[in-house]
């Protein structure tokens, strides 16, 4: 019968300056100064009876074979016990429920997982790592104040001459994965020796092949133990596959691939979109899912619909608080059941906003839903305290939260000085730069789209400046430009062929006063040439009278509009999203787990291609949710990928892009070595504070492991992992002369903080402000639907008699606007698991085996939190008019921390949202 028998205690005694506590959930990991005892509770393990337990440990004292066969026994032996954690689901099925007993019975039999030491000593009979392979037996939890986690054991008996274990093989003979948090081997002299995952272990159905684990020691590839060199080399052609076939959900398979999923042609031919990757539409490369050719268009992948997932390789996947949360708790309840519901609900009526009180409704009435609806939300909707659910009269309504723009002073979005302040600190302030000369002019083919020079001239802007030229006032640095001119003229008239949208390329000349006050002072708004005129562009001012005040709301508008598509298809979702996939891939593909440069960028990587793959299901693919509710619509990713013509790895340095686009100037006498043109810049001068400490955290990190001159080029892994980001990951920019050398340790420290900046606060920059700047349609409409009535055209004089009307009636609809606020609620959400830049989560807390490094860690954690306080006491400076006044929100999306939820601050450490 099935017996249960306690262990006896476990006891090792430590002693040293700086030594690593054992695993143990319930205790934080640190450094200890005295000498430690360490003893576990008794453990309770599986046996088929008492007899035969009690012969069974008596003879695992005195004898083990190792896999090859040989006895370990008598004097010359060592015993050591492995703590293996593994997380289960939080919230199980009954079904599942029963597969984990059986599981638990199988593995108590020792039928469950095998686990082969692996020493960093070399066996001379078999040229490899000396291994010693046994099974976890007892595999029963012990009682935790978090049920989800366990903890099991399993008892090596090792040669005195065993040397250091530094790897661990597992292999999973159930019939499914799981997910293993850590291993921690007790019994040696220098103490615990920990090997942390954070992976989902295969089923031995799945693959034969056990997975490869390695210590929590950082070694460069010419320090590798002869014991692991070879393991280290198989680990990583693992992950690498061979480019064919389609990939299982259980594979860890990390490959390359063109956008050719965003269309659907087999579904409807509207759907059809062309590849992104290439010569003729450059872009950069995606993780490679292997699935079928679609069957009309063979150069594209067929598409996998919600609500199945996109392959991601497993360990990306989201965990499931991230996944309750995001996948069935708000995107897809957003994208799958609320907007079908309201597209239900307003279907017969998809029409404008009739007044700015229709407005208001969203935040003080919300919609009204029909009972089935109701039932359906109810089930499958789980919403945060941003959408709120409230019952009256047995109908549900949908609720919106007040958006920070408006929350303290709701005609703030009215005010000229609050359309400039947003292009310095709101969720797009990448886009303004300094106006260098005169004229103003564009770069594209004057033979297609007409004489290159603006038509904002001299005089109009000197008529704005109160007695300064325009020459003084460049020479003083006082006018700025937010240009879209170049990058959306190509595009306008398909785009306004596309049905309900109408829309111009702009330009935006701003006036920067000497009280440090930043003014819109002309708007260009330009149509491609047509036969009969090879010059459309209008200019506008603010002006006095009535009708000039409410074209120039209409330009500022339309302004807006093109600031709102280029923020989400170039700034947020090339610039970091796409871009940022390669630097993941690759580095899984060409750094070990064990290499410094590994451990450093991990925790900057989590979550990013699941995140990247669902935008591809439901956001950005052909129409998605990005087409359906920006201006581009259909051209959306076509605009993104002509954008990515002109990026440079280089100039995405936030100092680099500072100074390119002329808002600031190297000065060595300030801190970060750069002086802001505009002092009260506030995504400028708190992002410079981030990117500093990230430089000087990276350069700390890097000379410490890079201690020779030729140490950076003679790592060839490194090398090789540089040159497939290059040549791979941005094969379409492969060539380019700007690419960054590799050769010394400023080179990869300067690379490293690049990738780390864009990864956490260049990506919280300009994130997850979307819903507190966009949720107001009129500061920020996301698409256009008229163009500006001109005195010729027919509708003037309804836009004379009800200018309100025009203006609303221009805006997106109803549906399109719920549509939108719905995901901006979504996009600008912090998970309750999200890990922010300077922390580290406590089941990660044995990441390396370093202590200096750990202490390098702790002094950039702290130096991020007196960035906070340094923010927080500017946000209080009632010098600093951008981000104090009265009704001005705080500029707070680079403070480091943040709570979950739709908090317009936080700086997550990956792309994770």
């Amino acid at each position: 019968m099935l017996a249960l028998k306690p262990f006896p205690l476990f006891k090792s005694t430590f002693s040293g300056s700086a030594l690593r506590r054992p695993s143990r959930l319930n205790w934080v990991p640190g450094l200890l100064p005295f000498s430690w005892t360490i003893r576990t509770r008794p453990l309770v393990r599986a046996v088929i009876s008492d007899d035969k337990a009690v012969e069974s440990e008596k003879k695992s004292s005195i004898e083990q074979k190792d896999v090859n066969g040989s006895l370990v026994s008598g004097s010359s032996v060592k015993e050591v016990r492995a703590v293996v954690t593994i997380r289960k689901k939080i919230k199980e099925k009954i079904t599942e429920k029963i597969e984990n007993q059986w599981e638990l019975f199988m593995t108590g039999v020792g039928c469950g997982i095998l686990i082969r030491l692996i020493s960093e000593e070399i066996d001379p009979v078999t040229n490899s790592g000396k291994n010693v392979e046994t099974s976890v037996r007892g595999w029963l939890p012990k009682p935790s104040e978090h049920s989800h986690i366990l903890e099991y054991v399993a008892d090596f008996t090792l040669p005195s001459d065993f040397g250091k274990p530094g790897a661990v093989l597992i292999t999973n003979l159930h019939g499914k994965e799981f997910h293993l948090l850590e291993i921690v081997i007790h019994g040696f002299d220098e103490g615990p020796i920990f090997f942390p995952a954070n992976t989902w272990i295969h089923s031995r159905n799945d693959n034969p092949e056990s997975r490869i684990l390695f210590r929590n020691q950082a070694y460069l590839p010419s320090q590798t133990p002869p014991g692991l060199k070879d393991l280290r080399r198989e680990d990583l052609l693992s992950v690498r596959g061979n480019g064919k076939g389609e990939r299982k959900p259980h594979e860890r398979i990390y490959d390359y691939d063109v956008y050719n999923d965003l269309g659907n042609p087999d579904k409807d031919e509207d759907l059809a979109r062309p590849v992104l990757g290439g010569e003729e539409r450059p872009y950069p490369r995606r993780c490679r899912t292997g699935r079928p050719p679609a069957k009309i268009d063979p150069l594209c992948e067929s598409r996998i619909e919600k609500p199945h997932p996109v392959y991601v390789p497993r360990d990306e996947a989201f965990e499931e608080i991230k996944q309750n949360t995001f996948s069935t708790g708000r995107l897809k309840a957003l994208l799958h059941n609320l907007v079908p519901s309201i597209a239900a609900t307003l279907s017969s009526s998809d029409i404008s906003f009739a007044c700015f009180s229709d407005i208001d409704k969203l935040y003080n009435d919300g919609f009204i839903l029909k009972d089935d609806e109701q039932r359906e939300l109810g089930d499958n909707l789980f919403i945060c305290n941003k959408i709120k659910q409230v019952l009256s009269v047995g109908q549900k309504l949908l609720k919106y939260e007040i958006p920070a723009v408006i929350r303290r002073d709701r005609f703030a979005w009215l005010r000229e000085n609050e359309f400039a302040r947003q292009a310095l600190a709101g969720v797009n302030p990448v886009n303004i730069e300094i106006v260098k000369e005169f004229p103003i002019l564009s770069k594209l083919d004057p033979a297609i789209y007409g004489p290159p020079e603006s038509s904002i001239t001299k005089e109009l802007i000197e008529q704005e400046l109160h007695g300064m030229s325009v020459d003084k006032a460049i020479e003083e640095k006082r006018l700025f430009i937010l240009d879209f001119h170049d990058m959306l003229l190509p595009f306008i008239k398909r785009m306004n062929n596309l049905p309900g949208r109408k829309a111009y390329a702009s330009r935006t000349v701003f006036f920067y006063s000497k009280t440090g006050i930043l003014t819109p002072i002309a708007i260009e708004l330009s149509l491609p040439p047509t036969p009969s005129s090879s010059r459309n562009k209008y200019i506008y001012t603010h002006g006095h009278d009535a009708t000039t005040h409410w074209i120039w709301k209409l330009a500022k508008a339309h302004v807006c509009s093109n600031d709102a598509g280029v923020h989400q298809l170039v700034n947020h979702w090339l610039r970091t999203h796409a871009c940022m996939e390669p630097y993941i891939i690759a580095t899984h593909r060409q750094l070990s787990s064990m290499h410094p440069i590994y451990k450093l960028l991990h925790p900057h990587m989590r979550y990013t291609l699941e995140i990247n793959a669902l935008a591809r299901q439901s956001l950005v693919n052909g129409g998605g949710i990005i087409e359906a509710s920006f201006s581009p619509g259909k051209y959306a990713m076509e605009l993104s990928s002509a954008a990515y013509e002109s990026w440079r790895f280089d100039m995405e340095a936030l100092p680099a892009d500072l100074i390119r686009r002329g808002m600031a100037v190297e000065d060595p006498s300030v801190p970060a070595g750069l002086k802001l043109v505009i002092e009260d810049y506030p995504y400028a001068a708190d992002g410079l504070l981030i990117w500093s400490a990230i430089k000087d955290w990276v350069e700390s990190y890097v000379q410490h492991f890079y201690t020779e001159a030729d140490s950076v080029t003679s790592d060839v892994e490194l090398q090789a992992w540089w040159n497939e980001i290059k040549n791979r990951g941005h094969y379409d920019k492969r060539n380019e002369p700007w690419w960054p050398k590799l050769a010394t340790k400023e080179d990869l420290s300067g690379l490293l903080t690049t990738m780390i900046w864009i990864a956490s606060g260049q990506h919280a920059a300009i994130n997850f402000g979307q819903y507190p700047f966009g949720g107001y349609v009129p500061n920020r409409p996301t698409l256009m639907r008229k163009l500006i009535p001109l005195e010729t055209y027919p509708d003037f004089e309804k836009f004379i008699h009800n200018p309100q009307h025009t203006f609303l009636s221009s805006l997106p609809t109803q549906l399109q606007a719920t549509k939108i606020m719905a995901v901006q609620d979504t996009l600008s959400t912090h998970s309750p698991d999200e890990e922010y830049l300077g922390q580290m989560n406590h089941l990660h807390r044995s990441w390396i085996n370093d202590h200096k490094v750990l202490k390098m860690f702790d002094k950039f954690s702290a130096k991020l939190g007196e960035i906070e306080e340094t923010i927080n006491k500017r946000n209080k400076d009632i010098r600093l008019k951008n981000r104090t006044g009265a009704g001005i929100p705080p500029y707070e999306l680079l403070l480091p921390t943040s709570g979950p939820g739709v908090t317009g601050r936080g700086i997550p450490n990956s792309i994770s949202i």
